[in-house]
């Protein structure tokens, strides 16, 4: 007989997330200041480190932690860490050209949906000490 609090839980309602878009490997080419703010809100949600191509050709290469959308694109701006230094720098959208997702998306297929099926699957089997661990990024 099956435990009656597993079957509530396998009937609760899921919110779903956001779609996760596969993006490693992709150029974004910004031909209008729409497809700018998109590519640069892609790059906030992206998981691995892209690289910034700057209007005067020169490149940046990190981690996008933080963006202040304003409403020009001089007066907006992304935070990052660069890949090669030790501090924070800021870039505003205006000097922005476009962008590539260079890094490895630390966030490809995973989901809190996929998580959810595998604890329970355990659960079921009669495992126990069961507990969230981070997966080793090398």
């Amino acid at each position: 007989m099956q435990n009656p609090n597993l079957q509530k839980i396998d009937e609760l309602e899921v919110v779903p997330g956001f779609e996760h878009h596969y993006l490693q490997g992709q150029v974004w080419k910004a031909e209008s200041e729409g497809e700018l703010r998109e590519g640069l809100e892609k790059a906030f949600d992206y998981r691995g480190d892209v690289t910034i191509n700057l209007k005067d050709g020169s490149t940046v290469e990190g981690y996008i932690f933080d963006r202040r959308v304003g409403t020009s694109l001089a007066d907006s701006v992304i935070r990052l860490f660069p890949s090669k230094e030790p501090r924070k720098i800021s870039v505003p959208y205006s000097e922005i050209a476009g962008l590539a997702f260079t890094g490895r998306d630390t966030a490809a297929g995973k989901s809190w949906e996929a998580w959810l099926k595998k604890y329970w699957e355990k659960k079921r089997a009669g495992e126990s000490n069961i507990e969230l661990t981070p997966e080793n990024l090398d």
